[in-house]
């Protein structure tokens, strides 16, 4: 823990009205996060988790974003919390001046673990899916509030430039369809986009999954968000043998789930865009700015060779990509 971290953390909390520096007996820093310092605040009987955007991302590449994407997170959980109440934590105000907010602290396992630990996948993909769903059909109905999500330059920074356009620098022969799909991701709006639906964000809880970490929020392309996430399932799919066709068969439920919600374009037309991203962001996570830390030298070449093919001659669609997949 640094004091000033705990020094900001009991700031908050007071500015928040949530209780004095005196009722704050612990603050204990949280792991996992590479864009933002997190803290549990034991406040009396309470505990909150409190969170900063940091400017310079903990990432061996050099990796700067604007911290007042806090605000956009913010914004993204609020909206969510008005369709799908339990998929979010409670949130308990935001402070301009310190570029932080209060939430509450769930204490839950992550997507991610069980994932790694080899555990069923496919009915949370299912219910993760339904309730990305719900949300990106209510930002697209007509009255919805784009004001606090004009985040195209952040989500530039955050996404589009470390994950395409840095893994094209190494990939000169790729690198005309991952700039093409980076054009494409910073001009659309169709969308709210959560930006980085990654198991490690994903709680699990009995009332069903909850969704953290919307530092990247913005009205952009929903097939980021799909892709952004079963991309992460099919490289467990090559990291995991064992659980092979457990993941693949959850990838393809999570498509099937989220299909149904499309109301605003039609769904061959996402599941074209999704089919061409995933690729790329395969590519990405082994030689992007963010590289999956879990593959290992054989499976990253692996992912690469797939990745490249795949970018060079696009799937239309998920069932197809997993079936090219299938046959290496």
């Amino acid at each position: 823990m640094t004091d000033t971290l705990q020094t900001r953390a009991i700031a908050l909390i007071q500015a928040l009205g949530l209780g004095t520096a005196a009722d704050v007996t612990d603050v204990t820093p949280l792991t996992g996060g590479v864009a933002s310092d997190i803290a549990r605040v034991t406040v009396g009987s309470r505990a909150f988790a409190v969170k900063f955007a940091l400017a310079r991302l903990r990432v061996a590449a050099e990796w700067h974003a604007p911290v007042h994407r806090s605000r956009a997170e913010y914004a993204w959980l609020s909206a969510a919390a008005r369709v799908a109440p339990d998929a979010v934590p409670r949130l308990f105000g935001y402070d301009d001046a310190l570029n932080g907010f209060a939430m509450d602290y769930l204490p839950a396992p992550n997507w991610k673990t069980a994932l790694l630990a080899g555990q069923p996948a496919t009915a949370t993909a299912a219910a993760l899916a339904r309730i990305l769903g719900r949300i990106h059909a209510d930002s697209a109905a007509p009255g919805f509030d784009r004001t606090s999500f004009r985040n195209a330059a952040d989500f530039h920074a955050l996404r589009t430039e470390p994950y395409l356009l840095f893994t094209a620098t190494r990939h000169p022969a790729a690198a005309p369809h991952l700039q093409s799909l980076a054009a494409t991701l910073d001009t659309a709006a169709i969308t709210l986009v959560h930006g980085d639906v990654s198991p490690k964000n994903i709680l699990l809880r009995p009332s069903g999954p909850v969704i953290l970490d919307a530092e990247c929020a913005t009205m952009g392309d929903p097939a980021f968000d799909l892709a952004f996430c079963l991309n992460h399932l099919l490289l467990k799919s090559i990291h995991l043998p064992a659980s092979r066709a457990e993941l693949r068969t959850a990838a393809l439920a999570f498509w099937t789930t989220y299909a149904s919600h499309i109301t605003w374009e039609p769904p061959a037309a996402l599941a074209a865009r999704l089919a061409a991203l995933i690729p790329a962001l395969m590519l990405a996570r082994v030689d992007g700015k963010s590289p999956v830390e879990y593959l290992s030298p054989a499976s990253q070449a692996l992912v690469r060779a797939l990745a490249l093919d795949l970018l060079a001659t696009p799937a239309p669609d998920l069932p197809t990509l997993i079936a090219r997949i299938d046959q290496t």
